[in-house]
């Protein structure tokens, strides 16, 4: 099985959380809502992620502040004999008037209640990911 390191940034504002629904056009999981992700490549993963906010939402680094950088986590996916460590974050916008522009590799977002998550067909591991954030950010 190979393993992948990978970056999930979830964007929150007014206690909703940005997600992302991937395109047609993205090698895996189409159609499934995300947080804000991509390969971690040669930056450090909060640099991939800053990156990856910025392609994908046109958001810029002033419009977001880190919250929390979670514990890494590991989603195994048989069909794909893959394994993802996923390295989650939680950010703020501190930015009411910033307008988010999704790149190619999606079809639409969506602020959403956390709490809702469970409704939509996302990623796997998308729930514990962002709860490893606030688990994180309680002091849990």
């Amino acid at each position: 099985m190979d393993t992948v390191d990978v970056v999930t940034a979830f964007i929150r504002s007014h206690s909703k959380i940005l997600l992302l629904q991937r395109s047609q056009k993205v090698g895996s999981y189409r159609g499934c809502w995300a947080g804000v992700s991509g390969y971690l490549e040669q930056e450090t993963a909060l640099q991939q992620a800053l990156t990856e906010i910025r392609e994908e939402t046109g958001l810029l680094n002033d419009q977001v502040v880190l919250q929390v950088e979670a514990t890494v986590l590991e989603v195994k996916d048989t069909n794909l004999n893959r394994c993802w460590r996923v390295h989650p974050f939680l950010f703020e916008l501190c930015d009411d008037t910033a307008a988010i522009h999704i790149d190619w590799e999606h079809d639409g977002y969506q602020w959403l209640d956390p709490n809702s998550l469970s409704t939509l067909e996302t990623v796997p591991l998308l729930i514990e990911a962002y709860q490893r954030c606030v688990g994180d950010a309680d002091g849990e």
